[in-house]
């Protein structure tokens, strides 16, 4: 997550106070929801997260060795499911960084003749904020939860679309450099996409979704009111799998992820998906933000309960995301 630095005195005391904000929104639908019966296999998030916040990446910083590693593993990763390229090949170079850095970019096409021409966007960023500067005994930022945790959520949804052909509209899988220097990944492909004339429906990027909320839902979503984005997603799944937190609308979360570069260029429903709460997560932008701190039964769980969302998202016959007036 794009560097918060108003935020970071309420990271480390929030987790003092209750964990109920009181003013929470119930947003639980009786809809019946899709049955999936592909399982998210918790070894392949495990291997996959552990590989993306691992010392050998020293941190993922935009623009090093580091994420360039990462970056490999992610098209390889892309190619090993069959998934395409969006365009020439993975790589999406930066317009608007100093050196060479690139989004990782690939291409899922919808099944139907005309519904394919819309697309979903599903995104997280792969960068964090690298080494420390000054000497001491750990000097590597992993960024476990920030943001390789949402970016072993999309793999693994990729990899479920990739195999079940289940998407109607076409889904662009986007993994993001320079999040952390200023939402630079995605201000640049947003520039080329509209270009493009890029026709999206909408976009939901995962972000810091490492470890669960102690509350009566299993995450939340950046710009609550904006849409109705949370209303449509429970009613996907039939359970409280967004709910609205307090804080996120006080801290304008919504604007501080890549989301946000994409909803100013379409004004389309753009928006965030998170189980940081500010009291369940102690070490954001820190170097004990590690692999051994996640919980892989969490974000497998979470995987699995948003795979009836996204299915349904890519197959309704019209578009029942948007925006609130």
């Amino acid at each position: 997550m794009k560097k918060l630095y108003f935020l970071l005195p309420f990271v480390f005391f929030a987790c003092k106070s209750g964990t109920s904000t009181g003013n929470e929104k119930d947003t639980q639908s009786n809809e019946k929801p899709l049955e999936i019966s592909y399982k998210v296999k918790e070894s392949e998030v495990s291997d996959f997260l552990k590989y993306l916040s691992s010392d050998e990446l020293e941190g993922r910083e935009t623009g090093t060795k580091g994420i360039e590693k990462a970056a490999v593993f992610l098209e390889d990763y892309l190619k090993k499911n069959h998934i395409k390229p969006y365009f020439k090949t993975y790589r999406d170079t930066l317009t608007n960084f100093k050196s060479p850095a690139y989004n990782i970019v690939g291409v899922i096409e919808g099944t139907d003749s005309e519904l394919k021409k819309e697309y979903v966007v599903l995104s997280a960023h792969y960068d964090h904020i690298g080494l420390e500067k000054k000497q001491q005994a750990d000097m590597i930022n992993n960024g476990a939860n920030d943001d390789a945790s949402g970016v072993t959520a999309v793999a693994q949804i990729a990899k479920y679309f990739s195999e079940t052909k289940s998407n109607k509209r076409s889904i662009l899988i986007v993994f993001f450099a320079g999040e952390e220097k200023g939402l630079l990944g995605s201000k640049s492909l947003v520039e080329k996409l509209k270009k493009q004339d890029f026709n999206i429906y909408t976009q939901l990027n995962i972000e810091m979704i490492g470890v669960p909320m102690k509350r009566d839902f299993l995450s939340y979503v950046t710009g609550f009111d904006k849409s109705n984005m949370a209303q449509k997603i429970n009613e996907y799944t039939g359970k409280n799998t967004i709910g609205f937190l307090p804080k996120e609308a006080e801290y304008k979360l919504f604007y501080r992820s890549d989301n946000y570069s994409f909803y100013e260029a379409f004004k389309k429903p753009c928006q965030s998906i998170s189980t940081f709460d500010f009291e369940n997560f102690d070490f954001y932008h820190h170097v004990s933000d590690e692999f051994k701190l996640m919980d892989i039964t969490h974000i497998t769980a979470f995987t699995q309960e948003f795979l009836p969302a996204v299915t349904q998202i890519t197959n309704s016959k019209t578009q029942e995301i948007t925006m609130n007036n």
